[in-house]
């Protein structure tokens, strides 16, 4: 008899677990999927209670980075060793949300785990995703400052622990450092040319974008002080209304969770890549942000604020360009006009002129309008 194929053998890990964690029983819904490697499942009960399968195999992507790992062993492991990303580790998410709910804020509990195969039963915090509520009529405004306010109770808890030890096992949390930051960037100069004819980019180009990016990476490193989601926005988020002050965003995704300069989850969230956020609302969310933490010092954090988003900006127009061209999903170009506009804004700012006579140099006015 041959061995059973792959997804059988997946599938009959599922079941096997779910048996174990009580739900062999429960109606089972495949939620749609993003640009990551897992997938989730609704699961339904008898009795109508419902939970989530996280499904993760360990295996479907490269080694996260350990920490003592030096810039030639993370470029040699892959991206997710260069990046400081969690490779959607279980252990992960379990670790970060168990110090996220240590702290009052809302993230799924963990009811059933097999870190080894790489799955998970999670509270389900239902479909109000903040994006799809707002869409509905939902006053947005709420619903951002919810979400101001616990990241205001996060980076008011300082410094994260090195290592977490979670339900799963302990986690190391990572900084987001200059190296992991200017990967990330890179992305645009890789990924852009090959989605963008009319962009010719040699490796003169190529050394002068890192020079012009080195101030805002080495800053982003420098202020890296407090946990941060990586991937904070309203897609990201659940409105939990029947909570209170900031547990009514509910988070997900968090499993990239690093140490960063507190302004990148904040530029995530008002920078979005997939939904407009009025610069009337941004203003706002951000005032509501220093009335929370007053000790900030506004200016230099507004100098970071905006050169972080630029970097995030130029790294998201690379993760698109890849999704495009590599994976084949060519919906993730109706996002990029929105990322160019925020990119091009952001250049504007003092402190980044290096990166925008880059751009003017290299980048056809055209591109992304």
């Amino acid at each position: 008899m041959s061995d059973p194929r792959p997804d059988d053998a997946r599938e009959a890990a599922r079941r096997a677990f779910l048996a174990g964690a009580g739900l062999a029983d429960a109606r089972r819904a495949p939620l749609p999927g993003d640009a990551s490697t897992r997938r989730y499942e609704r699961l339904t009960r008898p009795d109508g209670v419902c939970f989530l399968l996280m499904d993760q195999p360990p295996a479907a992507e490269s080694r996260p980075a350990a920490p003592a790992w030096d810039e030639t062993r993370r470029r040699a492991e892959g991206w997710n060793a260069l990046a400081r990303l969690s490779a959607g580790r279980i252990e992960a998410f379990a670790a970060v949300a168990a110090h996220l709910r240590s702290l009052g804020l809302s993230a799924p509990e963990i009811v059933a785990l097999d870190p080894g195969a790489g799955l998970a039963v999670l509270e389900d915090f239902g479909d109000d995703l903040f994006a799809r509520v707002i869409a509905a009529g939902t006053d947005e405004r709420p619903l951002y400052f919810s979400a101001i306010e616990a990241l205001a109770r996060l980076h008011a808890a300082g410094d994260p622990p090195a290592v977490i030890d979670g339900p799963a096992g302990p986690w190391p949390i990572l900084d987001y450092d200059a190296l992991a930051l200017q990967a990330g960037a890179d992305l645009f100069v890789e990924w852009l040319p090959q989605l963008e004819p009319r962009l010719r980019l040699d490796d003169a180009a190529t050394a002068a974008w890192r020079t012009a990016w080195a101030p805002v990476t080495a800053l982003g490193a420098e202020g890296a002080r407090v946990l941060a989601h990586r991937d904070y926005h309203a897609e990201n988020l659940i409105w939990l209304p029947g909570r209170s002050g900031p547990a009514r965003a509910g988070m997900i995704d968090f499993q990239d969770a690093v140490r960063a300069h507190p302004a990148w989850d904040l530029h995530s969230l008002l920078q979005d890549a997939r939904r407009d956020v009025a610069a009337e609302l941004e203003a706002a969310a951000l005032k509501h942000y220093f009335s929370l933490r007053p000790e900030v010092d506004r200016e230099a954090f507004r100098a970071a604020y905006v050169g972080l988003a630029a970097l995030n900006e130029a790294r998201i127009l690379g993760i698109f360009a890849r999704l495009i061209v590599r994976d084949g999903k060519p919906r993730y170009a109706a996002f990029m006009p929105r990322m160019w506009a925020h990119l091009r804004r952001n250049l504007s700012a003092p402190g980044l002129e290096p990166v925008a006579a880059w751009a003017a140099a290299h980048v056809p006015a055209e591109l992304g309008r």
